[in-house]
C-alpha cells in the first residue's frame, strides 16, 4: 500500500514538472507548480514523526507564499500586457516579483531559511527530490523569462546565496542540513550569470543535480546522517567511502573533477561582462563551501585507515542492485566528465 501511494505521489510530481516545462501560459505553469508542491507533501511527512510533520508544514507555507506571489505577478503582467504568455513580461515590477517568488521556491537567499529545516525533517531520498527535481520547474520558468529579469537583483541574490550557503554549512554536523546549504550556495552560482548567459546557468544547475544524486543515494545506502557516521564508513563500505570523497571534492569545484567546469565558465563570463569584483567575491565565497566539503572528505577517507570493524552491530552494507545501477553512471559522470573533455 505504501509503495502504491509513493508511486502515485511521484507520478503527480512528474506530471506537475512536465506541465510547467511544456506550458506557455502563466496559469498552466501555476497549476503545474501547485501540483508539484502538493504531490511531495505526503512524501515529506510519511515517516509520521513530529519533525517530518513540521517540515511538511514549513514546506507548504513557503511554497504557498511563493505561489501567491507568482499568481500576483502574472496577474499584474496580464493586466499590463493583455496576455498570460510567459515570455512577455516587459515591466520591472512583475518581473522582480516573479524572480523573488521563483527563487523562494528553489531556496535561494534571502528566502532560504526553510530549506535546511525541511531537508533535516525528512528522509534522505525525499531530500534528494527537494534539492534536485523540485528545482527543475522554477528553473525552467526563470530560464524562459531571463531576458526580462532585473540583472542587479539577480546578481545580489547570487552573491548572498554563495556567502550564506558557505557560512551556514560550516557549523553543521547533520549531513542533510549541510547538503541544504550546499544547494543554497550552488543556486547562488546559478544566479550569477542568469541574465547575461542563461544557458550557462542551466549547465551549472544540471551539473549540480548530476553531483547530488549519487551523493544522496550513497548516504541513504550506508545510513549515514551525521559527521560521526562518516568516521565509520570505512568499516562498512570502503568503496562507497572513496566514491563519496570524490563526489564531495567534485561538488567543491576542485579540478580536474566535473564540478570545476561550470564554476570556471561562470567566472569567465563574469570577467567578460566587466564584473571582476563580483567574480572575486564569488571565488572567495567558494572557499567557505570548500571548508565543509574538505571537512567531510577528511572524516570520510583520511581520518581512519581501512580496517576490520570490531563492532557487533554494524556490519558491511549489502547494496541494493537497482539503486546501485542508478548511482553508478551518475557517480562516474560526476567525477570524470571534465577530464574526458581534455582528451
Amino acid at each position: 500500500m505504501r509503495t502504491t501511494s509513493t508511486v502515485y505521489m511521484l507520478t503527480g510530481i512528474s506530471i506537475g514538472t512536465i506541465m510547467v516545462t511544456s506550458s506557455n501560459s502563466w496559469m498552466l505553469a501555476w497549476l503545474g507548480l501547485e501540483l508539484n508542491s502538493f504531490a511531495i507533501l505526503p512524501l515529506i511527512s510519511k515517516t509520521k514523526h513530529p519533525r517530518s510533520i513540521e517540515a511538511a508544514t514549513k514546506y507548504f507555507l513557503t511554497q504557498s507564499t511563493a505561489s501567491c506571489l507568482i499568481l500576483f505577478a502574472s496577474t499584474i503582467n496580464a493586466w499590463q500586457t493583455g496576455t498570460w504568455t510567459i515570455t512577455q513580461m516587459p515591466d520591472k515590477l512583475p518581473s522582480t516579483l516573479m524572480l523573488i517568488a521563483l527563487t523562494m521556491k528553489m531556496g535561494t537567499a534571502p528566502m532560504h531559511l526553510w530549506l535546511p529545516e525541511v531537508m533535516q525533517g525528512t528522509t534522505l531520498l525525499t531530500s534528494l527530490l527537494i534539492s534536485t527535481w523540485q528545482k527543475i520547474a522554477p528553473m525552467v520558468l526563470i530560464f524562459t523569462t531571463s531576458n526580462h529579469l532585473p540583472s542587479n537583483i539577480a546578481l545580489i541574490m547570487g552573491l548572498l546565496s554563495t556567502y550564506l550557503g558557505g557560512w551556514g554549512g560550516m557549523n553543521q554536523t547533520h549531513l542533510r542540513k549541510m547538503m541544504a546549504f550546499s544547494s543554497i550556495a550552488n543556486m547562488g552560482w546559478t544566479l550569477m550569470t542568469l541574465t547575461s548567459e542563461p544557458k550557462l546557468s542551466m549547465i551549472n544547475i544540471m551539473t549540480y543535480m548530476l553531483l547530488t544524486t549519487p551523493t544522496f543515494i550513497l548516504l541513504a545506502q550506508t545510513s549515514t546522517k551525521t559527521l560521526q557516521d562518516m568516521t565509520t564508513m570505512w568499516t562498512t563500505s570502503p568503496t562507497s567511502s572513496i566514491t563519496l570523497t570524490f563526489l564531495l571534492l567534485s561538488m567543491a569545484g576542485l579540478p580536474p573533477l566535473t564540478g570545476f567546469m561550470p564554476k570556471l565558465l561562470i567566472l569567465n563570463e563574469l570577467i567578460s561582462q566587466n564584473l571582476t569584483a563580483a567574480s572575486i567575491a564569488t571565488t572567495m565565497a567558494s572557499l567557505l563551501s570548500l571548508i565543509f566539503y574538505l571537512r567531510i572528505s577528511y572524516l570520510t577517507s583520511l581520518l581512519n585507515t581501512p580496517n576490520s570493524s570490531t563492532s557487533t552491530t554494524k556490519w558491511r552494507q549489502n547494496m541494493n542492485n537497482l539503486k546501485m545501477a542508478q548511482m553508478t553512471p551518475t557517480a562516474v559522470m560526476s567525477t570524470t566528465t571534465l577530464p574526458t573533455l581534455y582528451l
